[in-house]
């Protein structure tokens, strides 16, 4: 087993300053005194305390104790504290780390200057406490944000005008740091941004990193409140999937590590460097070849595909005869990935089955299995084999998540994301809960747990398919159904089978379309016919020859003819009158009236049904002119005529009376 120890593991600079402080002054002092722990790390400040370092968390505390000295943890405190302190009669001795002092000031000094602050970090962190009582007074909200995730940064809602200088806890994840400065830049604020993060922090995440993706497994050292610990196993955990966090040896079952060739060990900046090497030591060859010795005796391991025969079955628990001295056991969560699943459901008393050793003894004497785990790699393989192969698979989508979707294929996961379930944006992602879908495997990493699946490039290539034949018969001239996709303030597109035609506003009718929406709803079958293609675009319209309205129109309107329509729009020359859809007929303004008429809106509106005559008719180029005066002057000749044989007939009656 090869033992790698990452290089910057253990106390840090300020780390290892503090508590040289202290235990200076333990050799100094009667009465020492540390405002709160002074490292997050239980061994160190358990020494501290069998050597008389008493750990104080309020100021109130100090009442009772005899005056001494108090030093200020590595964390720093707020501003006050220090005057407060002193107040109460002790002496002072500041351990703060220098880049926490450097970032008290930098807040000090911006808020003071009227800067909101932004503290990106751990709220509940005694050094996001400390950094926050350096904000003006360190009582007015309004002064400062805390961001610990993305859901905080979003939040942020301040006036437009409101000035940000953005700091951030000196262990505080680098690349978490950029990703939420990011999300802050974006709304617009004017906007400084310090990076606070401690060098010595930046370099000991690195190394992690680095070392995790080469390992089979990692050992992370530190204490359970360290927050530079925890980042430090979250980020190993990504890389590898075998990482254990641990405080201090006898954490460690030596037992889990037989299957592993390589293991890097890392450490949080308040884990003494006695801790890193103890456990070193431990996992070295020697102690290794010691545990081979061991296994001798013993007849399955960890790791070990083990056959056997169902005893019985409970509902969370199944106990298996594996031929070992001791009975193995599946429980719920290592028999599969499907929540709160009913184990008598699925297997019987007599049964036989295959799992893997997860620990030879379980604490209670039992082989501890898992049957899940088993089924994950047997998957992993159908699943290496499709992505080789590019073969299309099918399963049903087990969940809808904030990202994608996630089918399991024999209990290996394979996630959708988003941008790969169509060819086209989807909105609503819920509808694919519980849906059996095909795609193909595109990504295939299981150590980093990324099995990426492609549903996309499946109805893309389908699409080409049906698009090819879809060209390959259709003609211009030739009447096609399809279904409408989409509409706009110019026309809708409507899905042909394997391409899209564009139905122009101008094509839907022979008549006036003001709006589509009008005529059309996403969803309806129309029929229309193929006005012209050029390359991928498909023409289409709804104006079929036979359906002209200018077919018939010299036996409809003929000149000399009274004809009614409806006034459809006006311009300063005259109105144009719809006679029916798909002809309109022009009456000018000097056709309106006998009388003189500046414009028709002066005498017309739109919608106003009149009556006119036909005046003039020109089929090649379709225009029809109408006169009303034309038809009124006509009238009034007719009714002159009849005046004037009304009187001769008068004049002819008296004369025959005389």
């Amino acid at each position: 087993m090869k033992i790698s120890t990452a290089k910057s593991a253990g106390f840090c600079f300020g780390v290892e300053r503090a508590v040289k402080m202290v235990y200076d002054q333990v050799g100094q002092e009667n009465n020492v005194y540390t405002y709160g722990p002074i490292i997050h790390n239980e061994e160190v400040v358990k020494d501290l305390q069998e050597k008389g370092v008493t750990v104080i968390e309020s100021l109130e505390e100090l009442k009772n104790y005899p005056k001494g000295t108090i030093i200020i943890r590595s964390h720093g405190v707020p501003e006050d504290i220090y005057q407060k302190i002193n107040e109460y009669g002790f002496k002072v001795v500041d351990a703060t780390c220098p880049y926490v002092l450097k970032i008290h000031k930098i807040v000090r000094e911006h808020s003071h200057e009227g800067r909101h602050i932004i503290i990106i970090g751990n709220r509940s962190h005694p050094e996001v406490e400390g950094i926050i009582g350096w904000c003006k007074s360190g009582t007015e909200e309004d002064s400062y944000t805390v961001v610990e995730n993305e859901l905080d940064a979003e939040k942020i809602a301040l006036p437009n005008d409101t000035k940000l200088s953005i700091v951030t806890q000196t262990t505080y994840n680098y690349k978490k740091f950029q990703e939420l400065v990011e999300i802050i830049s974006k709304k617009g604020y004017d906007i400084l941004v310090l990076n606070t993060i401690c060098n010595a922090t930046e370099k000991r995440q690195a190394e992690a990193y680095e070392l995790a993706k080469v390992s089979d497994a990692m050992i992370v050292i530190g204490g359970k409140a360290s927050s530079n610990t925890r980042k430090l196993y979250e980020i190993c955990k990504k890389e590898c999937e075998n990482t254990y966090y641990i405080q201090k040896l006898d954490d460690l079952d030596l037992n889990e590590f037989k299957s592993f060739s390589n293991v890097g060990i890392t450490a949080g900046a308040s884990t003494p460097n006695n801790i890193i090497k103890e456990v070193h030591t431990a996992m070295s060859e020697k102690s290794f070849e010691q545990l081979l010795e061991e296994e001798k005796v013993v007849e399955i391991n960890n790791g070990d595909i083990v056959e056997g025969v169902v005893l019985s079955v409970k509902e969370d628990e199944i106990i298996l005869n594996i031929g070992y001295k001791s009975e193995g056991i599946i429980a719920r969560n290592e028999y599969s990935n499907t929540p709160n699943v009913d184990l008598t459901q699925q297997v019987s008393v007599g049964d036989t089955m295959q799992a893997k050793v997860l620990k030879v003894n379980d604490g209670e004497g039992q082989v501890a299995l898992t049957y899940k785990r088993l089924a994950v790699e047997k998957g992993h393989k159908r699943l290496e084999e499709a992505f080789n192969n590019q073969e299309v698979l099918t399963a049903n989508v087990a969940a809808v998540l904030k990202g994608g979707l996630s089918v399991i294929i024999d209990e290996a996961r394979v996630f959708i994301p988003a941008s790969l379930i169509s060819d086209t944006y989807e909105k609503d992602l819920q509808k694919y809960a519980g849906q059996e879908i095909q795609f193909v495997i595109t990504e295939f990493n299981p150590r980093k747990r990324r099995i990426i699946g492609d549903r996309k490039q499946l109805i893309v290539k389908e699409k080409e398919a049906l698009k090819k034949e879809l060209f390959e018969k259709i003609s211009v001239g030739m009447s096609i159904e399809g279904t409408v996709k989409n509409i706009t303030d110019f026309g809708a597109f409507i899905d042909l089978g394997g391409a899209d035609g564009l139905l122009h506003i101008s094509e839907m009718s022979w008549g006036r379309v003001d709006n589509p929406k009008k005529l059309f709803k996403v969803g309806d079958k129309v029929t229309t016919f193929i006005k012209d293609i050029q390359g991928d675009k498909i023409a289409l319209s709804l104006k079929f020859e036979d359906q002209n309205p200018w077919i018939k129109v010299e036996e409809k309107y003929a000149v000399g003819t009274d004809v009614t329509g409806t006034v459809a729009r006006m311009t300063d020359f005259g109105a144009f009158i719809e006679l029916e859809p798909g002809i309109d007929a022009l009456l000018h303004v000097s056709q309106i009236s006998k009388e003189h008429v500046d414009k028709p809106s002066d005498v017309l509106k739109i919608g106003q049904e009149i009556t006119a005559r036909v005046v003039e008719l020109n089929t090649e180029e379709k225009k029809i002119s109408l006169s009303i005066k034309a038809m009124k002057q006509d009238n009034g000749q007719e009714a002159e005529d009849n005046s004037e044989a009304t009187v001769e007939t008068e004049v002819t009656e008296e004369t025959t009376e005389e």
